[in-house]
Formats: C-alpha cells, structure tokens, sequence
C-alpha cells in the first residue's frame, strides 16, 4: 500500500494517506503506522468514512481497549465514547486543560484515538505539546530540580463528586455522561520523567491539573515547582494545534504528548467518537 506521509508543521504530528480505515490493514501496514506514530506521536489520517466497529478494529491493532472510568459509553459498543456538544450547550468545554490521559491510573493508556464525525465551521482545534522535545530543551536547572522526582496524580480536580464535572455541573444539559465517583480522590505515583517503553527516548509526563503533588515535598515547593515545569512544557514551540475536518482519525501517544481541547464554536455542533488502548 503506498502511503503518504507528510509531517505537520508543528513541532509533533503527521498526516498519512492513500489509507481506506473502512478496511482491514495487514500486518505491514499496521507496522509502518505504528513506527510512524512513535516517531511523530500524533498522526492524522483525513477523508475516512467509518463506522464505529471500523473504529474498533482499527484500535485494536496498537493494544487492548481500555474502560474508560468516568464516561458512559455509547449503546451496542462498550469501548467507545461519544463526545458530543450541541449548538446550544453551555457546560464548560470538556478537556480543555493539558493533560494526558488518565496519567491518574496504574497502566495509563498508550493511545487514544479520535473521528470526527461533525465539525463546526471554526474554532475546536485540539493542541497537542510534544513532551519529548520540551525535555530535550529544558534548561538544565529546571531538569535538575526534576530529576527523580516521583509525582502524584489524581483525578479529583475534574472527576471527584466536589471536581469540575461533580455534582454541581449534573444536569443533564451536557451532551454525554459524565460518571463522577469517590474513586477519583484516589493518587497514583509515576515518575515525572519517564523512558518511552517502546523508543527508550526520556520525556516529561503529565503535568498540573491530574499532577497534585511530588513524593517528599512541601506544598509551597512543589506548587512552584509545578507552576515552573507548566510554564516551560508548555511553550508554544513545542506545539501542534490541529484542525478538524469531517471524516477524520486522529491517533496520538499519551506517553510522550499532552493535548486538550479548544472552543471557539459556539452555536455549532460537535460531534467525535473515542476509543483507548492501553
């Protein structure tokens, strides 16, 4: 099969085509995806016209699905998400702080994978932040105030029943279901940089927001140190800001990127389906 591989701009991200994803790939296929996606981490693959058990299989060829712990998912297929936000909807926009994807876990996921199905005319791009070239770039003090740092992730900001998502936004006017619980007061130790387990390349994981803390540190110190590592991650150098269009699948590396989610569509909806794969 002849792809075409064209890298973004930016300072992660490719676009591959000459793919059908309504058909089955074979093992070479599969294998050029994956060597491609760990050394771009984020890769886009436009005009696709799937239907959610096209999704799945597609998934399935980078891991096993994860359970998604506080999003209902859609009827008839367990593994998948919808993403919805209709025109007229007033809810706070999902996921629109850095993060990556439950990092509050024991085994984060590796992937998560993205289609759009509706696309608003502007606005809604989603902003990835290559997490490996912001360490390769770090100023050494800063990487030296991190090394073998072991920091603590939660997810009672967003999911616990008193977090952003809790009990005070539970109206039903939000277009999924969010499922808030006890458990997401529950933290997690990871070390904030890691080696990738695949690429063996060392990268920044996680940070404010999922990240509450730092093994062994005061609050005051580590809410600076925190406040320092977000400004430098962050940089827009080390950014990709995508551009929806209908129809496509966009995969990226939860272990070497941090994304989130844009507005800017008002009046417009949106529609996108979910999978991740550990």
């Amino acid at each position: 099969m002849n792809l075409i591989i064209t890298p973004t701009r930016g300072a992660c991200g490719a676009l591959i085509e000459g793919l059908d994803l309504s058909q089955a790939l074979n093992k070479e296929t599969v294998s050029r995806i994956r060597q491609t996606w760990l050394e771009h981490h984020v890769l886009v693959f436009p005009t696709q016209d799937i239907d959610d058990n096209d999704l799945e299989r597609f998934s399935q060829y980078f891991g096993n699905f994860a359970n998604d712990p506080y999003i209902a998912s859609i009827e008839g297929h367990k593994n998948v998400i919808e993403l919805r936000r209709g025109a007229n909807e007033t809810t706070p926009i999902f996921a629109d702080s850095w993060h990556t994807d439950w990092s509050f876990g024991e085994q984060p996921p590796a992937v998560t994978i993205l289609y759009g199905i509706t696309i608003p005319p502007h606005g809604g791009n989603t902003g990835f932040i290559n997490q490996q070239k912001a360490l390769r770039e770090m100023p050494k003090a800063l990487r030296e105030r991190l090394d073998d740092k072991i920091a603590l992730h939660s997810a009672k900001l967003a999911y616990a029943p008193d977090g952003l998502y809790g009990e005070r936004e539970n109206d039903g006017n939000r277009g999924f279901k969010i499922m808030t619980s006890e458990s997401a007061y529950d933290v997690q130790a990871h070390p904030i940089i890691r080696k990738h387990p695949e690429t063996g390349e060392e990268s920044i994981f996680g940070c404010v927001g999922y990240i509450v803390g730092f093994e062994g540190m005061e609050a005051e110190e580590e809410q600076q140190l925190l406040t320092d590592l977000y400004k430098w991650q962050t940089r827009e150098e080390f950014q990709y800001s995508h551009e929806w269009q209908a129809g496509m699948v966009v995969m990226w590396d939860n272990r070497s990127v941090l994304h989130k989610a844009n507005g800017g569509y008002e009046g417009h909806e949106r529609v996108l389906h979910r999978t991740v794969i550990l």
